[in-house]
């Protein structure tokens, strides 16, 4: 399916207005562009894998401050570089000291209060099965999985379990639950 500028737009103003939807549209349409130039950087996938978490974390919580007269993958990209350029200068600094910038009131505005495709999606699969499937995962994403949906921890939960900032966890959510959805329909 093309996408259009107008689709983009239209998804970029429901997420500055709190839409998750939305949100979930932005994070699976620009995640390679954004992971595959982390990738290239760092040659590594796991520090390029978290530093796109934490740019779609970061970009998320100061949505309202894109400006449409640049693209939204050049802004996405630029948050990217800034942030794994301050990990390269601060590469004795443990991760989880990592926090963004967001303020309490912007992440909470990230609500998952509907279920989502994904959501229903896991809850439809019977319990043996769901679990050869999340296996399946990265353990940070199976970590997040667990944590949320067998322990039932709520995003705050999480984060202090994980010492990792509320964006953060989100935003590793999101993307455990779209690649969750991924294994389960591939198996079905």
């Amino acid at each position: 399916m093309e996408v259009t500028k107008q689709t983009l737009s239209k998804h970029i103003e429901e997420a500055k207005n709190g839409k998750q939807a939305a949100f979930n549209f932005l994070l699976n349409f620009y995640w390679n562009d954004v992971y595959g130039f982390q990738l290239k950087r760092v040659k590594d996938e796991y520090e390029a894998e978290d530093t796109t978490i934490e740019t779609f974390a970061k970009a998320f919580g100061k949505i309202k401050t894109y400006n449409p007269n640049y693209t939204f993958k050049t802004w996405l990209i630029t948050i990217s570089k800034n942030i794994q350029v301050d990990k390269t200068r601060k590469k004795n600094a443990s991760i989880y000291s990592q926090t963004t910038d967001a303020s309490d009131e912007q992440v909470k505005k990230i609500v998952d209060s509907n279920p989502s495709v994904e959501d229903k999606l896991i809850t439809e699969q019977n319990l043996a099965q769901l679990l050869q499937f999340i296996k399946q995962l990265k353990p940070h994403y199976q970590e997040v999985i667990n944590l949320r949906y067998f322990q039932e921890m709520s995003y705050l939960e999480i984060s202090e379990t994980l010492k990792e900032p509320l964006n953060n966890v989100k935003v590793r959510l999101l993307r455990a639950k779209k690649l969750l959805s991924e294994i389960i329909t591939k198996n079905s």
